[in-house]
């Protein structure tokens, strides 16, 4: 089945994105502009004031003009007007080859400046496919909650939804009425005309529902999800998401690039941590619902820092606007794919060092080929006049 033909496919978008982002201007380049634009008048005057002043120490035309002329040749302003544009064009296709799409130059050149990488746990660090490891009920049994769960989770987009009915597939579903998302804390939904919740930890203190602690499983990496009616708590599903097979050789990558790297997720501290730990991340922010991410990226650049935001999800659009340089897991949504500057093809985190040597490498080009463009012609004008 053709699920998408002509300019919607995936190789003709990311031929557009390659074009676009080759043929715009990086801040770098309007410099280079500028810069094109007062030489050439300012290599004109130094011609005809060349012109003048042999004339008037007695040369005759033909020589003064000839030393104009040289004037004229031995500049070279498109040294100037050519060192940024090439060394973009070359740096977007690399990155191609790579599987790192940069939309538009501008992303390429700001993000050799980051000193701060946040990464979304769930789907960029974790595997993002999440699968049941222990069924905890309580004043129901075993059967009901899972019946119950599946219910309720049937219509979640959530990972751990997903590592329910995955787990569920065998178990009968009812009916649910008036279903609805809590964003950052479950789902609720009512089952014959008795309203459910499903959530974590802060969606039940909420709800003033007593559950029992489950904390030690935190330390082993699971995430439990709670299950209550309005007045009492039925049980608990737990899940576990595992680190990507590249995730702790891309972080090390990034802090042996001198970056704060950072995890920030949705998860309690517990659990959170243990994730941390277990990727070599030492500066984890947890305990955050999907619209403070932004918040974060926010606080983190009135700090000072040059923000990268590495994301998969729906939740993570906003701080991937926000961030300095948003750059999306190739495997995500279309929404964060639609809101990062940057696209990584591939589902693996080792991309982000990549981009970054590579942005780095690229300007580091532009400014050789900047500093050559000046010194031939500061050398060569004064020699010609």
């Amino acid at each position: 089945r053709a699920d998408k033909i002509g300019e919607d496919t995936s190789l003709a978008q990311i031929i557009k994105m390659v074009e676009e982002a080759g043929g715009s201007k990086a801040p770098i380049a309007r410099l280079a502009d500028k810069i094109a634009g007062i030489f050439v008048p300012v290599v004109m005057s130094i011609a005809l004031i060349s012109f003048v002043i042999w004339m008037f120490v007695g040369k005759d035309v033909e020589f003064s003009l000839n030393i104009a002329i040289s004037v004229l040749v031995i500049s070279c302003p498109c040294a100037l007007g050519l060192a940024t544009p090439v060394a973009i064009m070359v740096g977007t296709g690399r990155g191609a080859g790579m599987g790192v799409l940069f939309k538009n130059a501008e992303s390429l050149e700001n993000l050799h400046n980051v000193d701060t990488v946040v990464l979304d746990k769930t789907g960029t660090l974790t595997a993002g496919k999440p699968a049941v490891t222990d069924i905890l009920p309580a004043t129901v049994d075993e059967n009901e909650l899972l019946i119950i769960a599946a219910s309720l989770e049937a219509n979640s987009e959530h990972p751990f939804a997903k590592a329910i009915m995955e787990y569920t597939k065998a178990v009968s579903r009812r009916e649910v009425s008036v279903f609805e998302t809590l964003p950052g804390l479950g789902v609720c939904g009512i089952i014959n005309q008795k309203k459910y919740y499903g959530g974590n930890m802060k969606l039940m203190t909420g709800l003033g529902i007593n559950v029992p602690d489950l904390s030690a499983l935190a330390l082993e990496g699971k995430t439990p999800l709670y299950f209550a009616s309005e007045t009492e708590y039925i049980g608990a599903i737990v899940a576990a998401d595992v680190l990507k097979l590249d995730s702790i050789e891309a972080v090390k990558s990034m802090q042996q690039l001198h970056l704060d790297v950072i995890m920030l997720t949705g998860d309690n501290e517990m659990t959170g941590n243990t994730i941390a730990n277990q990727a070599g991340i030492t500066h984890v922010i947890t305990d955050v619902l999907p619209a403070d991410k932004a918040g974060v990226i926010q606080q983190l650049q009135n700090d000072g820092h040059k923000v990268l935001m590495v994301g998969d999800g729906i939740n993570d659009a906003p701080a991937l606007v926000t961030a300095d340089v948003g750059m999306a897991i190739g495997a995500g949504t279309d929404v964060a794919i639609e809101s990062a500057d940057i696209v990584l093809m591939n589902n693996s985190l080792s991309s982000v060092a990549d981009a970054i040597r590579l942005s780095k490498a690229t300007i580091r080009n532009i400014r050789q080929n900047l500093f050559w463009a000046f010194f031939y012609n500061t050398l060569g004008i004064p020699i010609a006049a």
